[in-house]
């Protein structure tokens, strides 16, 4: 069975806008963005979201996909910025990402930097920190995954650098309905994909419409 390498529980606004600018970015500010929960809303209401630590939330159209979040995943890309608001050289080894002791991944997460790092391990995930090209790093990601498939889990800027390299087999991007006017974008519309991808469009009831996007 073919190995993919998926885009899952992507957030965007109106405007294509995923993140802030990369100085934008901190301690307290993870996303770079005022009000980031307009985005993010949709997905910590669900029933199923990793990072919920009491019962209830929502069923339905946004939980399903909340809950398919780990399906045959095993292993997952992200940049730098997704791990941390550090820049340059490490100077810091005791910051270990944003999620605590028990990160919601439970696979090897690839972590790609230009400064190297010894790989980490909390729960059962660990980060590796690489130095290489798209096409590389997903090539150790598949080989860690054992057949199963590989997340590939953002920021902006790392999507765009595997879309750019054609590496991306599906994308289920979430569109909500704000405009942010400024920030990294992931396109100026979902329309620039369609040369390579189909493109299936799901309202749902909380306001958010889910992209659903599959290699022709």
């Amino acid at each position: 069975m073919e190995q993919l390498l998926r885009v899952m529980n992507f957030n965007v606004s109106s405007d294509g806008i995923g993140a802030g600018e990369s100085r934008s970015q901190s301690l307290e500010n993870p996303f770079g963005l005022a009000h980031a929960e307009r985005l993010f809303g949709w997905a910590g209401a669900t029933a199923s979201w990793p990072m919920r630590t009491d019962a209830g939330g929502s069923r339905g159209l946004d939980d399903y996909f909340t809950r398919d979040f780990a399906r045959n995943i095993g292993a997952e890309i992200m940049g730098r910025n997704k791990f941390g608001p550090q820049r340059g050289p490490w100077l810091d080894h005791d910051w270990c990402g944003w999620w605590g002791d028990e990160p919601p991944f439970h696979t090897p997460v690839f972590v790609m930097t230009h400064h190297g790092r010894p790989s980490i391990t909390l729960s059962d995930t660990t980060f590796h920190f690489v130095d290489g090209d798209p096409a590389a790093v997903l090539e150790q990601a598949r080989e860690a995954a054992q057949g199963k498939d590989v997340r590939l889990g953002g920021g902006v800027t790392t999507i765009r650098q595997f879309l750019d390299a054609d590496l991306v087999d599906t994308l289920h991007v979430v569109v909500s309905p704000v405009e942010l006017g400024s920030g990294l974008k992931l396109w100026e519309s979902p329309d620039e994909l369609l040369d390579r991808f189909q493109l299936e469009v799901v309202p749902s009831p909380s306001g958010v419409t889910h992209h659903l996007f599959w290699r022709k």
